[in-house]
């Protein structure tokens, strides 16, 4: 088995994990938490709140009354999917910081477009807030999305400071 082959699948384990942890998470809060009904968490800071969201992240356009919406939503995402998993495959050398945000953002987006073919709302359940100040709620997916941008980020914004420095030591 070549290193590319064993490197594809820790990122095919790291999306599928995603996507079950995901699925898991929101099965339990569509069971256990009725629609719009809050659970605290930490008083004051965090708790978990029934949402379905037919919106694009963090309840962006949820409330257009478009009728493609959902259509242009999962047409989106089935465009960054193949975008990602193009980006992942040539990027399958090695497990770096750049696989593994490739292969998170794979998983969070899996586990939303699933919802959103499925039941054309993604459930959201997961709510930070002090006092007033609310963040918008978000899930699992949204979460690893999140988390593999800035993993890509961090790889960009890093590798460019450490190449920089390499030619002013080099003197190139």
């Amino acid at each position: 088995m070549s290193q590319n082959q064993v490197m594809r699948k820790w990122h095919l384990v790291i999306a599928v994990s995603v996507v079950l942890l995901d699925r898991l998470s929101k099965w339990l809060v569509a069971r256990g938490i009725a629609l719009h009904e809050t659970i605290q968490i930490i008083p004051g800071f965090f708790r978990f709140t029934h949402i379905e969201n037919s919106g694009a992240a963090f309840g962006l356009f949820a409330e257009s009354p478009s009728q493609w919406k959902l259509a242009a939503l999962i047409l989106f995402s089935v465009i960054a999917l193949a975008v990602v998993m193009i980006l992942l495959w040539r990027n399958s050398y090695a497990l770096t910081s750049t696989g593994v945000g490739l292969a998170l953002i794979l998983g969070g987006a899996l586990g939303n477009l699933w919802d959103r073919i499925f039941d054309g709302h993604v459930v959201d359940f997961l709510e930070f807030y002090i006092g007033p100040y609310h963040w918008p709620a978000f899930n699992v997916a949204d979460s690893a999305i999140v988390i593999g941008a800035l993993l890509l980020m961090s790889e960009i914004l890093f590798a460019k400071s450490a190449q920089r420095e390499e030619k002013v030591i080099s003197g190139r």
